[in-house]
C-alpha cells in the first residue's frame, strides 16, 4: 500500500450483514472475519445482523443503514450466487446512487488464483448511496478474507494513495456496536 504519511487514519463506522439461510451468529465465520478485520484495522463495528436470504428484508436493512447518519460502510457477505434464493445483488443494486464497477471486476481477477474459472459465477458488487459505501461479497469465509485483504483494507484507509473511498463517505462520529 502506498500511504501518505501526513494523512491521519480515519476510523469508519462499519455495519456487517450476513445473508444466510443456514448460519447463525455463532456459526457465521464469514461475518466474523469482517468483524475481526475491521476491528484490527482500527474501524468501529456499527452493527451486525444476520438475515435469511429474502430480497425485501435485505433491502430494508441496507436501506436503513444507508439512511443512518452514523453508518459509513455496509459490508455484506452471502446471497450473491445463482441459486433461486440468492438475491443480495437484486436487493442492493437498486439502492445504489453510483455503482463501483471496478470492485466486482477486481474481486474476480484476484479470486481466479484461488478458485479458477469458478470466479465467473461471483456476483460481487459495490456502490455508493447517500455517502455510504455498500460492498457485497460471496458467503464463503475465503471470499471475505480475499475481499478485505486485497481490496477493502486499502480502500477504507484515508492514507491509501492515489485514492480511497474515505473522502466520498458521509462524516459520522464514532459509534458503539449496535444490534
Amino acid at each position: 500500500m502506498k500511504a501518505k504519511v501526513d494523512t491521519p487514519f480515519v476510523p469508519l463506522n462499519i455495519a456487517v450483514l450476513t445473508v444466510s439461510d443456514t448460519r447463525t451468529l455463532e456459526t457465521d465465520t464469514s461475518g466474523q472475519v469482517f468483524v475481526d478485520r475491521l476491528n484490527e484495522a482500527g474501524h468501529h463495528l456499527a452493527a451486525r445482523v444476520l438475515l435469511k436470504d429474502d430480497l425485501y428484508k435485505i433491502r430494508a436493512q441496507v436501506a436503513t443503514w444507508i439512511a443512518d447518519d452514523e453508518v459509513q460502510v455496509v459490508l455484506i457477505t452471502g446471497g450473491t450466487g445463482f441459486t433461486a434464493r440468492d438475491s443480495t445483488p437484486e436487493a442492493v443494486g437498486c439502492l445504489l446512487d453510483k455503482h463501483v464497477d471496478g470492485f466486482g471486476e477486481l474481486f474476480r481477477q484476484i479470486s481466479v488464483a484461488d478458485i479458477g474459472t469458478s470466479t465467473v459465477q461471483s456476483r460481487a458488487l459495490a456502490g455508493l448511496a447517500n455517502g455510504t459505501l455498500v460492498c457485497c461479497l460471496p458467503g464463503s469465509t475465503n471470499a471475505v478474507r480475499t475481499g478485505w485483504d486485497a481490496i477493502l483494507v486499502e480502500q477504507l484507509d484515508a492514507r491509501h494513495r492515489p485514492c480511497n473511498f474515505v473522502a466520498h463517505l458521509k462524516q459520522a462520529p464514532a459509534c458503539e456496536t449496535r444490534g
